[in-house]
């Protein structure tokens, strides 16, 4: 009746099947990433402060004093 011929698709049915659940797969695997990652305040996520960064970011913070803040620098430069 159909003489041979598959109008179900075919490979393009099959490939697109792949590209689908793949797809699926790849989003589900990046929400749970996003999801469970680790979020730092630091807008360097994944960079190390230096001893002077953090040093400017306490000072900056009120932490510390201008004398404290000069001290400290004159002994981490030296």
């Amino acid at each position: 009746m159909w003489h041979g011929y598959c109008h179900g698709g075919g490979w393009t049915m099959f490939v697109g099947g792949i590209v689908f659940w793949g797809s699926v797969i790849a989003v589900a695997a990046w929400a749970i990433h996003r999801l469970t990652a680790r979020h730092d305040a630091d807008p360097h996520h994944g960079h190390r402060s230096s001893a002077l960064d953090l040093l400017k970011e306490r000072y900056a913070r009120g932490e510390i004093s201008k004398q404290e803040f000069e001290e400290i620098k004159r002994d981490l430069i030296n």
